[in-house]
């Protein structure tokens, strides 16, 4: 794939998500998410709606993958750019025992690509690794 201009800014975008699913580091948070966004998905048979600030929250207590030394997991597996503002990517990552596969609609705010809805699934389990 050839980055146009107008995707090297999306896909710096789309990695700092995933630095944020393995770091937890809350602080990069506001570069990753819009502070309207939403979060939808099935996880263990029931639908899961988060509000983005309840998101961090849970990011903030929960132990990051990279303390755990977890395996890492990340794959754009496609990129439908709608718009110079609009976009939807499609990645699998893997957040420590859980691998994912998420829907991220992004737009382009002030100059900066954010993610306004992610639509997640479980994927697969992996066995927790002895410790």
């Amino acid at each position: 794939m050839t980055e146009s201009p107008t995707l090297a800014p999306l896909l710096e975008a789309v990695e700092r998500y995933f630095t944020l699913m393995y770091d937890n580091d809350v602080s990069q948070f506001d570069r990753v998410f819009a502070p309207t966004a939403q979060l939808h998905g099935i996880r263990d048979a029931e639908l899961r709606i988060l509000p983005v600030r309840d998101y961090r929250t849970l990011l903030a207590s929960t132990p990051s993958p990279k303390s755990k030394d977890a395996p890492r997991l990340r794959e754009i597996l496609l990129i439908d750019m709608a718009s110079p503002v609009q976009a939807l990517v499609k990645v699998r990552v893997r957040i420590d025992v859980l691998q994912y596969i998420d829907y991220l609609a992004y737009h382009r705010i002030d100059d900066a690509w954010l993610i306004t809805a992610k639509s997640f699934q479980v994927e697969r389990r992996y066995e927790p690794r002895d410790a």
